[in-house]
C-alpha cells in the first residue's frame, strides 16, 4: 500500500506557473502508475496527467497538453506536475492517484486508481 501527499498549490496570476509534487510512503511505490486529477467547483473530477512506473510512458488531457509536464523521480518517492501558462480554467483541487501496475498504458479512469492523496488547491487569477 501507499500513501500520498499532494504539496505546491496556491494562488497564481494567468500565465504563472506551479509545480505539484506527489510524495507517496511506501517501498513499492515505483511500481506504480501515477495519476494527476482535478476537480474545479460544480464540475466532476478530471484526468489530467498519468505516468508509467517507471516514467517511459506519459498522458495528457487535450486541455493542458503542451502545459503541463509530468515527471517522476522514484529514488524520492515522488510525482511532479509542472503547470506552466496557467489559465483560469484550470482552478481547481488537483489530486493524485496511485494504481499498482507495470503497465506502460496510462489510465485516464478514475477506477483504476486505488489510492488517492488528499489535494491540494490551485487558484488561478485572471
Amino acid at each position: 500500500q501507499v500513501q500520498l501527499v499532494e504539496s505546491g498549490g496556491g494562488l497564481v496570476q494567468a500565465g504563472g506557473s506551479l509545480r505539484l509534487s506527489c510524495a507517496a510512503s511506501g517501498r513499492t511505490f515505483s511500481r506504480y502508475a501515477v495519476g494527476w486529477f482535478r476537480q474545479a467547483p460544480g464540475k466532476e473530477r478530471e484526468f489530467v496527467a498519468g505516468i508509467s512506473w517507471s516514467g517511459g510512458s506519459t498522458g495528457y488531457a487535450d486541455s493542458v497538453k503542451g502545459r503541463f509536464t509530468i515527471s517522476r523521480d522514484n529514488a524520492k518517492n515522488t510525482v511532479y506536475l509542472q503547470m506552466n501558462s496557467l489559465e483560469s480554467e484550470d482552478t481547481a483541487v488537483y489530486y493524485c492517484a496511485a494504481n499498482p501496475t507495470l503497465q506502460l498504458r496510462i489510465r485516464v479512469a478514475q477506477e483504476a486508481y486505488g489510492y488517492w492523496g488528499q489535494g491540494t488547491q490551485v487558484t488561478v487569477s485572471s
